[in-house]
C-alpha cells in the first residue's frame, strides 16, 4: 500500500515538472505501477477504491505530458489498473474527461510512422468500454478529427484480427450518431463491413457479430441504406441468412443470425428498401425459415424479429378491402365517379395504394440533425431563459360563466357551503333530548317495530 502510494507520488510530481530530462523517470514510476498492479490484486483494487488519487494522477499524467515513448507504459497501465473495472468506472472516467483525453492520444498516435499496433489496440479497447457511457463521444470524436482514424486502420489491416476488433467496437459507438453514420458511409464504411460479413465463413465469430452491430447502426441513416440498396446488398444479406440458418443446425449462433435480421430491419425502414426486399422475394425466405424455427423456443427472437419485418414490408391496402384479399367486403356507401378516391378503387388489387413518405426530405433530416446538435453544444451550459418557471402563470384561470350575485339563489340548496357550523355540537358524546316543536299540529306518531 505505502509502496503504491509513494510511486504515484512520485509521478505527481513528474507531471508538474516540465523538465525534458523527467522521461526516463516518468518511464520507470510508470513501469513500476504497472508491474505492481498486474502481480497485485491488492494494488489494483487500491488504486480503483474509493477516495484514491490513482485515477486522477494517471489521467492527469495522459493529458499533460508530451506523447514519447513511455505514452505506451502509460496505456498499458491505464489499461491494466482499470480493465477489470472499467465498465463500474466508466462513467468516473467520463466525468473526469477521460474520452477527451484518448481521443487526443489517438490523434498524436496515429500520426507516428511507423503506427505503434500495440498502442492502438489499447487505446480503441479502452474508448471500446466507455465510449457507450458517454453521449457526446461521436460529437468529440468529429471535432477532434478521429472519425475516420478507426475505419482508415480497418481498411489497412483487414487480415489483423486483433487490431480490426476493438476499431469495429469503437466503430459501432460512433454510429450511433446519426451525422457521423452519414460521414462515415460517405468515406465506404457501409462496403468496408460487407466485405467482412461476407461471405459465408465460421472463424471469427466474434469478429462478425461486432461488425454486423455496427453495419445496423450505420443502416438506420436513410443516406446509407439507399447506397446499400443501389448496391444490391438486400439480396446479399438474404443469402447471408439463409446461409447461417442452414449451417447452424445447433443454433448456436443465433446471435449472428439475429444481427443480420437487424440489418434487414433497418434497411426496410425505407420504402426503396421494403421494396427491394419484396423484389429479392424476402417474404418467402423469411416466412420458410420462420416456420422451421418455431419448434425451438431459444430461437424465439427470431421469429419475433422476421415477422416484424414480413409485417412491415407487407403492401398496404385501403379499407375497407374490396378484393379477394378480405374475407368480408364492405362498400362504401357512395363512391364518387372521379377523384383520388375513385382512382383508389379503379387500382388493380395487388398494388400497394397507400401513400409512403418514409424515405422524403431525407437531406433535410440530416441538416436539421446537425443544426440540433449544434445548438445543443452551444448552449449545454446556458439555461432556457422562454422556460416558464413561476407555477402560478402556469395554472389555468377559471373563470365563471355567470356572476356571483345570481348564484346566490342557490345557497338554501348547499348551505354546508355558506353557513357556520363552528357553534354546533357535533362532538358531543351524548345525545341531546328530543323536544317536539310546539308549532307542529296533530300527535306524533312513532312507528312501531317492523314498519318502515
Amino acid at each position: 500500500s505505502s509502496r503504491t502510494t509513494s510511486l504515484l507520488s512520485q509521478l505527481e510530481k513528474i507531471n508538474l515538472d516540465s523538465l525534458s530530462g523527467e522521461a526516463d523517470n516518468a518511464r520507470y514510476v510508470t513501469s513500476k505501477i504497472l508491474h505492481l498492479v498486474q502481480s497485485q490484486e491488492k494494488t489494483r483494487k487500491e488504486m480503483t477504491s474509493k477516495g484514491s488519487t490513482g485515477i486522477d494522477v494517471i489521467l492527469s499524467t495522459l493529458e499533460v505530458k508530451t506523447f514519447n515513448l513511455c505514452g505506451c507504459g502509460y496505456i498499458a497501465s491505464f489499461h491494466s489498473i482499470f480493465g477489470l473495472h472499467i465498465i463500474k468506472l466508466a462513467s468516473v472516467l467520463v466525468t473526469k474527461g477521460g474520452t477527451q483525453i484518448l481521443l487526443q492520444l489517438l490523434l498524436t498516435a496515429s500520426k507516428d510512422c511507423p503506427l505503434n499496433e500495440e498502442l492502438m489496440v489499447l487505446l480503441h479497447t479502452l474508448l471500446a468500454k466507455i465510449g457507450p457511457k458517454d453521449k457526446k463521444i461521436g460529437m468529440k470524436a468529429r471535432i477532434n478529427g478521429v472519425l475516420n482514424i478507426s475505419l482508415n486502420l480497418v481498411k489497412q489491416n483487414l487480415q489483423n484480427h486483433r487490431l480490426v476488433l476493438p476499431c469495429l467496437q469503437v466503430l459501432r459507438v460512433y454510429s450511433t450518431n446519426s451525422v457521423n453514420a452519414v460521414s462515415l458511409g460517405k468515406n465506404g464504411v457501409v462496403e468496408l463491413m460487407f466485405k467482412i460479413i461476407g461471405p459465408f465463413s465460421k472463424k471469427n465469430t466474434s469478429l462478425m457479430k461486432v461488425a454486423l452491430d455496427t453495419l445496423a447502426a450505420l443502416l438506420k441513416s436513410k443516406t446509407n441504406a439507399r447506397r446499400a440498396i443501389d448496391k444490391g446488398y438486400v439480396q446479399v444479406l438474404l443469402t447471408i441468412y439463409i446461409d447461417w440458418h442452414r449451417h447452424d443446425s445447433r443454433h448456436r449462433y443465433m446471435l449472428i443470425r439475429k444481427g443480420v435480421l437487424q440489418c434487414i430491419k433497418s434497411v426496410t425502414s425505407i420504402k426503396l428498401g421494403r421494396k427491394a426486399f419484396i423484389d429479392a422475394n424476402g417474404m418467402k425466405i423469411l416466412y420458410n425459415t420462420s416456420q422451421e424455427c418455431l419448434a425451438v423456443r431459444t430461437l424465439d427472437p427470431l421469429v419475433n424479429t422476421s415477422s416484424l419485418i414480413m409485417r412491415k414490408c407487407f403492401p398496404k391496402n385501403r379499407l375497407p378491402l374490396p378484393t379477394i384479399k378480405s374475407a368480408f367486403h364492405f362498400q362504401l356507401p357512395v363512391i364518387p365517379t372521379s377523384g383520388p378516391v375513385a382512382q383508389l378503387y379503379n387500382l388493380p388489387p395487388d398494388v400497394d395504394d397507400v401513400v409512403d413518405e418514409s424515405d422524403d426530405n431525407d437531406d433535410a433530416e440530416t441538416e436539421s440533425e446537425i443544426e440540433t446538435e449544434n445548438d445543443d453544444d452551444k448552449d449545454q451550459h446556458f439555461k432556457n431563459d422562454d422556460i416558464e418557471t413561476d407555477i402560478d402563470k402556469l395554472k389555468p384561470r377559471q373563470e365563471l360563466g355567470r356572476p356571483i350575485e345570481e348564484l346566490k339563489m342557490y345557497e338554501q340548496f348547499f348551505p354546508e357551503l355558506s353557513e357556520n357550523f363552528q357553534d354546533c355540537d357535533l362532538v358531543s358524546k351524548e345525545p341531546k333530548p328530543f323536544v317536539p316543536d310546539a308549532n307542529l299540529s296533530g300527535p306524533i306518531v312513532v312507528p312501531t317495530a317492523g314498519e318502515e
